[in-house]
């Protein structure tokens, strides 16, 4: 007989011929299992009634359940039942023994993962998490959590740690992020590979976490704290948001040290002393038209330069649409078609990595000149015009149930606008019958309801919007005035900061490097200005502009997104 070493000696020098071997051998087992031929264990499955043929051997090689089972006084059975997994689910599980494959999808996912921790088939329980992170968003943030917490599964945890780390922005405004608890969220703000754009990010949804139960977490709130690279922030936002919280004034103190002394930076302990690794820099493009709003141009700024430059032209026969950013791709919404100029419910996407269309299903109510929003991965249709009247109607998209009506508008209302904060919606001002408001509504989605807000000072349609430090600015630019105004969502307060000279035209904004952006046409000039407001001095200040005509919409994206 020859020994092991003689035998590892051949299996080196002659791998092909080995790796043939193995492959006419599983052929063969495979060809026994699939004609039912040699088995030697049945296994009487529920849910409905079947039995599964098998070969003891092959079982026990592939999990460590089957090997303890045959093992046993159960084991010697011809038919042992198997009542805690459905049929169809164990008979793809016992093909995979065979083959290491097994026909995965959204539908059975979670039930072949929790019967594959059952039977301890470690490959297959790897599959099936690939898979289900692969197929997120077709299974939904909610179906995935519950079925974490259901399993308990070690490499799901870790897969998802990863996948929020990755979609944090997105994910700290979910309503499974609130019910994180407080080690789950500290092993990802600590990563340095956290995708946010600024510090203030974290700092903001640690804030979101923490409102939703001040008594329950008023102890834990200094370990999230302290996972954030505090000596990122200025002096002035250590002082007002860090100090005041609950047990985080010594680490407020550290950090003012650290950054007021240089000189003593070797003697103060700072957990995060260096800026994360990986901060994901992001930049503007802006969606300008001529008055027509057809064949769109999408206009790159460059930061490092001051300047924009044309990045596609998008070829699109509709006006009167309105877009949003979703991941890697634009979504046009609704608008007015240009043979008929009749109101459509179309919606389409197009991709900015591929300059590429597709459509997606279309709205219940056609609308043209209503407002679109995202929250919590759902996409908002909210009030705009049919062609004959103003509208209420609000409607929902997800990928699972496509759109849906929810709770109308308490004010019909087109030409508005809106943004989302602290995981609710708000808009503001528009048109109701020709008539300008200064109204502002905001849904709960929790309750399904528009409740009223305090009036804007002035009446504004056409305007600007962006969520800035957790505040709603609100710019006016059609009505003319250019009067600039802030709303205080917890003291439900409207105040006036510097207005912007502006002419009469689309104004579109954002925030983007902890600071807020104004895009605008100025009839005087024909050309298209960008402003960035000053808080300090409270003055806006300009920066680059272009030729162009009217600025539809404003996105801030990743820089990667556009190379």
């Amino acid at each position: 007989m020859a020994s092991s070493s003689t035998q590892t000696l051949a299996l080196q020098t002659d791998s092909s011929a080995l790796n043939c071997f193995k492959e006419k051998l599983m052929a063969k087992i495979f060809r026994f299992y699939d004609e039912q031929s040699l088995t030697d264990v049945t296994f009487k499955v529920s849910n409905p009634t079947a039995h599964v043929p098998a070969h003891r051997l092959i079982l026990a090689a592939a999990s460590p359940y089957f090997e303890n089972l045959f093992k046993g006084n159960k084991g010697n059975k011809p038919i042992i039942e198997i009542n805690d997994i459905d049929s169809d689910i164990f008979e793809r599980l016992i093909t995979f023994c065979y083959t290491g494959q097994a026909l995965i999808t959204v539908t059975n996912v979670g039930a072949m993962l929790k019967a594959a921790i059952r039977l301890q088939l470690d490959d297959a329980i790897t599959r099936c998490v690939e898979y289900l992170m692969a197929h997120i968003d077709e299974y939904t943030l909610h179906d995935a959590y519950m079925l974490e917490r259901e399993t308990r599964c070690e490499i799901l945890k870790r897969k998802f740690i990863e996948y929020e780390i990755k979609n944090f922005m997105e994910i700290s405004q979910s309503d499974e992020f609130l019910n994180f608890d407080v080690e789950r969220l500290q092993r990802i703000l600590e990563s340095d590979n956290l995708n946010i754009t600024r510090e203030e990010d974290a700092f903001d949804a640690i804030n979101r976490w923490f409102n939703y139960d001040v008594p329950a977490r008023e102890e834990q709130l200094p370990l999230l704290i302290a996972c954030l690279r505090l000596t990122q922030f200025d002096a002035d936002f250590l002082l007002t948001h860090i100090q005041p919280l609950p047990g985080c004034e010594l680490l407020a103190f550290k950090a003012l040290s650290w950054i007021s002394k240089p000189e003593a930076r070797t003697k103060i302990n700072m957990r995060f002393a260096e800026p994360r690794a990986v901060i994901c820099e992001k930049t503007l493009l802006a969606l300008c038209c001529v008055e027509t709003w057809m064949n769109p141009t999408l206009l790159q700024y460059n930061k490092a330069e001051d300047k924009w430059q044309e990045y596609a032209s998008i070829n699109c026969d509709y006006k009167w649409y309105r877009t949003i950013l979703k991941d890697d791709n634009i979504l046009f919404t609704g608008g007015e078609k240009k043979d008929d100029e009749t109101t459509s419910n179309i919606v389409r996407s197009w991709n900015i990595r591929n300059k590429t269309w597709q459509d997606l299903p279309a709205m219940k109510q056609a609308r043209r000149s209503h407002c679109v929003v995202e929250l919590n991965g759902k996409i908002y249709a909210i009030g705009g015009f049919d062609g004959k009247k103003s509208l209420s109607t609000v409607e929902r998209y997800t990928t699972s149930d496509g759109w849906e009506f929810v709770s109308s508008l308490n004010d019909r209302r087109y030409n508005a606008s809106a943004v989302t904060l602290n995981g609710k919606i708000y808009i503001m001002g528009g048109r109701n019958s020709g008539v300008p408001l200064k109204s502002v509504e905001c849904y709960n989605p929790d309750s399904n309801t528009w409740t009223s807000c305090a009036d804007m000072t002035e009446c504004h349609w056409l305007h600007g919007v962006a969520v800035h430090k957790g505040h709603i600015y609100v710019v006016g630019c059609f009505s003319g005035n250019g009067t600039v105004e802030r709303y205080d969502p917890q003291q439900n307060t409207w105040s006036k900061i510097c207005s912007l000279e502006v002419g009469r035209g689309i104004i579109a904004c954002a925030s983007l490097d902890n600071k807020l952006w104004a895009i605008f046409f100025s009839v005087s000039g024909n050309k298209i200005s960008v402003s960035v407001y000053n808080e300090e001095n409270d003055r806006w200040e300009q920066k680059c502009a272009f030729p162009g005509h009217f600025v539809l919409s404003c996105y801030v994206v990743p820089v990667a997104l556009l190379k």
